[in-house]
Order: structure tokens, then C-alpha cells, then sequence
């Protein structure tokens, strides 16, 4: 398992002055804990989070105490989609942990290649149950079974470590290939397409016309 790891700083000043700094503020907290108050410099903390997320272990470090720990929840700046604030679970690494694992998805579907199908991946992780030191980074699966239309792969046929419960529901579909649209099909959706445009517009142009005439109407004259 990779190790991570961050050192932070006890909070002490306010959100904006840290962030004007190049700092993130940020949190740790957990079962029977008192939550304390950091902050982490920008740049280490993109380092890390770039290849930990919010599946791996993280070695924290605030102030002389050291806590294992997992990102729980992140708040973006809508704009800029940086990073405005981390919180942190402190882990217990002898209690079991429930955790959504990302699922990654590897090889060639001849489904896909040959017969130039789509390949449709509903769900892209699942929620497991298992002690800190088996936590998965990520759920491989091999997409080289999907050979035709047929077949699909569900979160039953995964291969899941040992240690880990999947609690996800067995029989969901995680991967198939769609077979690709007929001719007829797609000029059906194409007419489609076109009423829709033409019935919004002959919408539209009623409401102009109308909007004029109200505002073309004279103002009855006071008597």
C-alpha cells in the first residue's frame, strides 16, 4: 500500500487570511475525538490529493501530534474548482470503516473495437466495509469479457480482496456495451431534434407577437 503523507499547522488565523497565503483550511475529527482546527499548504496538499483521494490512508502530521486519517468531505470553489476546505476522519485502525472505492476500469472490449458499440459504465464506485489496513485504493475490472451485446458485468463479478465486504447491491450493472443505433433510428431521432426546434420556435414567436400587440396597445383615454 502507497504511503501519504501531509503536515499541517494548528490554526490559529481566519479562512480568508490562510487561503490568501497559499494555505487550505481544514479539520480532523472522529468517533470520541475533539475535532482540531489546521491548515495545510496548497500546493502539498493538491500533491497528495492527487493520488490519495478519498481512498488511501493519510499520515497526518499537526503539530507534534500524528493521526491516520482519510479525506471524509471537500468543499470547491464553484469558479475555480480549487480547493476551499478539507475535512478529515480520523481513523481508528482497529475499527471497521465504511468507504466508496473507485472502480477503474481496464482492457479492450472487442464489442467495442469490432462492432462498434458504446461502452456504458452506470457507476463508476461502491461502498465496502473493511478494517483501515485492507482498504483498497480502487476496484480493477477488465473489460476484455464484454465481446458482444450480451453480457455485462455487475458488482458481483468483481474481484474483491479479502478482508473487504462489499456493500454495494451484488446484482447492480457496472459496465455492458450498447449496440450502436440502426440508420432508421437515428433519422427518427434527428426528426425528432427538428419538430422539437420548430415547435419552440413557432412558441417563442407567439410570445413576441403577443408581447408586441401589449405593448403597441394605446392607453384608454381618461374621461
Amino acid at each position: 500500500m502507497t504511503e501519504f503523507k501531509l503536515k499541517a499547522e494548528l490554526r490559529a488565523e481566519k479562512t480568508n487570511q490562510l487561503r490568501h497565503k497559499g494555505r487550505i483550511p481544514a479539520i480532523i475529527y472522529g468517533k470520541n475525538f475533539e475535532p482540531i482546527a489546521i491548515s495545510m499548504d496548497k500546493l502539498e496538499f493538491d500533491r497528495v490529493f492527487r493520488h490519495a483521494g478519498t481512498s488511501n490512508l493519510i499520515d497526518m502530521t499537526a503539530g507534534e501530534k500524528k493521526f491516520k486519517t482519510l479525506v471524509h468531505d471537500f468543499q470547491l470553489n464553484p469558479l475555480t474548482e480549487q480547493v476551499l476546505h478539507v475535512d478529515f476522519l480520523k481513523i481508528n485502525m482497529k475499527e471497521k470503516i465504511h468507504a466508496e472505492i473507485p472502480i477503474k476500469f481496464e482492457g479492450t472490449s472487442t464489442a467495442v473495437i469490432q462492432l462498434e458499440g458504446s461502452l456504458i459504465t452506470p457507476i463508476d464506485s461502491i461502498e465496502i466495509e473493511c478494517l483501515p489496513a485492507d482498504l483498497p485504493a480502487e476496484i480493477v475490472v477488465d473489460i476484455s469479457i464484454l465481446d458482444d451485446f450480451e453480457k455485462n458485468i455487475k458488482i458481483s463479478d468483481l474481484a474483491i480482496p479479502a478482508g473487504v465486504e462489499v456493500l454495494s447491491e451484488p446484482e447492480e450493472i457496472i459496465a455492458f456495451v450498447q449496440e450502436p443505433r440502426s440508420e432508421e433510428e437515428l433519422e427518427a431521432l434527428t426528426d425528432e431534434v427538428v419538430e422539437d426546434v420548430d415547435a419552440i420556435e413557432v412558441e417563442n414567436k407567439g410570445e413576441e407577437t403577443e408581447a408586441t400587440e401589449t405593448e403597441e396597445k394605446p392607453e384608454s383615454e381618461e374621461k
